[in-house]
């Protein structure tokens, strides 16, 4: 017990020896010296050990030695910690961590390469159409998805972590790097190396936490919305008109004001391309033959495969179809769809980022320094690879089969990823998770996959691109919007509604923002509102009132709280304990079991409740309250401020108070 009229402070916790040999505890345990505070004996009958065996935390730092660190050598403790980060860092572990390779090519077998090849050749077949129509979501030439789609694979491979993930350019990447650079081929290239920095220095800080600040309910208010952005932006092509825009409102506004040019063929091309998409995606899961795959004949096992083959590689099949009908129009003075137009054939030069725009560079007609670009770019610099991270962790924890996933790791292979595209004339991306999907039930082994998935773009750049141009858009179109469309997340509110129906409120509201607003002020508001619900949770603790009697026939109120005291609770706390109290006109217990952790704000409103309750006589006590909470009360020498540690002393207490019940005052 610590009782503020008598003077008693809280002393230092020291570290007492238990063993016989001398030795500091192996748990790290000391006994708390400011119980000998107490003004009653509370040792326990037939027992040897100090206040009752009573033991407080081991809130404190142990040097190697198991002695307590004091503050003269707590230089030696900051030198001795950087060496051993300095070991670690260079350690055999470490360096597997960070390079993944190393972990898994030695064990690299037949079996290993088969898989990969069969599933980076398919991945391949899906990326070449993809990275064609996300170009066209970010508002650059068709040949600068091909671009950011080959060399960052090398790069995942060394750095990767997952096998599943196949590096290149998303849907929800390329619209947000439409919202940031607006655009612009050299502020695209530049947002690609800048958010490929910001994501290297992240993982190397550690800071992969962050993406926990955004919630479930967030995420999928943000992904839905994107979807519908997404397709929302390619109406346009398969309606053959001219309709811009960055937000969802915006777009249709002009969708609409444009909707007298519609073009017959692009819109019929469109829908049927979308049609033949969705059906070949069911062809891809269907199975003849019996249920059981042990009955299956050998026919039966080959038509799977090819029917699964067929539907996994639609978007290639109708790329190329539609490529051929609108080549079979070459000769004709105008052909009936647009075309996505030349590709320059080739490799991209291998160069630096543009660092500075050129007058003929720029929209309006000025040249724009290094700051400048930066200025414009704004705060996509920031939201483009926290989004790239959300989207990247969400297919490693998709395919991890309950394996923990490394977010730092994670944050330093796209990172580096991206620098490297940057170099390539490539616009920012991440893991694919649709394309992940694909390459998981292809049968991919390790991150290797890659290498074959970048062949066939390499491939497709220097001997193909000369027949690309002749894809019509709405073709492209329809892939995106067929790819896309599944994305929208309606399957997470039933059960959201079942567990949880407060969620509802982030995830509509970020639904919502992001429909309305610029993506990054749609995911800022979605974590805000978040925050505040966290907030409010914090602020509003659950806290029991109950009506007991103690051992000696006593009785008592005894409050109890479920979590810390905090500036945003204690104010709620101390209206509820003060309402209670007056309304039973009992002594008052608060049961501190479960508060670990408290602040200043709350040492003050603790001192106000001891003072309420002193000048009503009222008795006050707390129960079981850590002493690491205990010393932050007792910095304010709070009067009339009493714990206790054991439920039998509460009658010893009382009888110390020689309290007399009052007559109850009615609420």
């Amino acid at each position: 017990m610590f009782h503020g009229d008598n003077g008693c402070r809280l002393v230092s916790m020291k570290t007492q020896i238990h063993t016989q040999l001398g030795a500091p505890p192996h748990d790290g345990s000391y006994d708390n010296e400011a119980l000998s505070c107490s003004t009653i004996d509370i040792t326990a009958p037939n027992s040897g050990e100090p206040h009752g065996g009573l033991r407080g935390s081991n809130e404190f730092i142990l040097s190697d030695s198991g002695k307590k660190v004091t503050g003269d050598d707590q230089t030696g403790q900051l030198n001795m910690w950087l060496q051993r980060k300095a070991r670690s860092a260079f350690s055999e572990k470490m360096i597997k961590k960070r390079l993944p390779i190393l972990r898994w090519l030695p064990q690299y077998n037949s079996t290993d390469a088969i898989g990969d090849l069969v599933a980076g050749i398919t991945v391949g077949l899906t990326v070449i159409p993809q990275a064609l129509a996300y170009a066209g979501i970010a508002g650059l030439p068709a040949a600068y998805g091909l671009y950011g789609s080959f060399l960052g694979c090398i790069v995942y491979i060394v750095f990767g972590s997952c096998k599943d993930v196949p590096m290149g350019p998303t849907a929800i990447a390329s619209l947000l790097t439409f919202q940031t650079a607006g655009g612009n081929v050299g502020k695209a290239i530049l947002l690609c190396f800048l958010s490929g920095v910001v994501e290297l220095l992240m993982g190397l800080l550690g800071l992969g936490f962050l993406v926990d600040f955004v919630s479930g309910p967030v995420s999928s208010g943000f992904t839905s919305a994107v979807s519908l952005i997404i397709v929302t932006s390619q109406v346009k092509d398969v309606l053959g008109i001219s309709a811009k825009g960055t937000t969802f409102i915006e777009i249709w506004r002009n969708i609409f004001n444009d909707i007298h040019n519609v073009q017959v063929w692009d819109t019929f091309l469109g829908l049927t391309c979308i049609a033949v998409l969705l059906i070949m995606r069911i062809i891809a899961g269907l199975k003849v033959g019996p249920p059981d795959d042990e009955l299956k004949s050998k026919n039966h096992r080959i038509i799977n495969k090819l029917m699964w083959l067929i539907g996994t590689s639609r978007n290639a099949i109708l790329v190329v179809v539609c490529g051929a009908i609108g080549y079979s129009f070459q000769s004709s003075a105008v052909a009936p769809f647009k075309l996505i137009g030349d590709i320059p054939p080739g490799l991209p030069s291998l160069k630096a980022p543009p660092f500075s725009l050129t007058a003929n560079e720029t929209m309006s007609g000025t040249e724009e320094s290094f700051m400048e670009m930066v200025s414009s770019l704004g705060s996509g610099l920031i939201v483009v690879p926290l989004i790239a991270l959300m989207e990247n962790i969400a297919i490693c924890k998709a395919f991890s089969n309950g394996k923990p996933v490394d977010a730092t790791q994670e944050l330093i292979a796209i990172g580096l990823a991206n620098i490297a595209n940057s170099f390539v004339q490539g616009f920012p991306g991440t893991g694919s998770l649709s394309r992940s999907a694909v390459n998981n039930a292809s049968g991919v082994r390790t991150p290797l996959g890659n290498i074959y998935t970048m062949a066939l773009v390499v491939l497709s750049l220097l001997f193909f691109t000369p027949y690309f141009s002749y894809i019509p858009k709405a073709s492209l179109a329809a892939v995106i919007i067929a790819a896309v469309v599944f994305m929208v997340e309606v399957k997470v509110v039933k059960p959201m509604w079942r567990t949880k129906k407060s969620d509802l409120i982030p995830g509509l509201g970020t639904f919502i923002a992001c429909l309305a607003l610029p993506l990054e002020m749609g995911i800022l508001f979605g974590v805000g509102l978040n925050v505040v619900f966290i907030l409010y949770h914090a602020a509003r603790p659950k806290i029991s009132v109950e009506r007991l009697t103690s051992p000696g026939g006593a009785e008592y109120l005894i409050i109890t709280p479920d979590r810390c005291l905090i500036f945003p609770s204690v104010d709620y706390v101390r209206n509820l304990v003060t309402k209670q109290s007056i309304r039973q006109s009992l002594p008052v217990v608060i049961d501190c079991s479960h508060v670990y952790g408290a602040d200043f704000t709350a040492a003050t409103v603790i001192d106000s409740i001891t003072q309420d309750f002193a000048r009503r006589d009222q008795p006050l006590f707390f129960y079981n309250l850590k002493p690491s909470v205990c010393a932050i009360f007792e910095g304010l020498s709070p009067a009339d401020f009493v714990v206790y540690y054991r439920e039998e002393h509460l009658d010893d207490l009382l009888k110390q108070r020689a309290y007399k019940p009052k007559e109850v005052i009615s609420a």
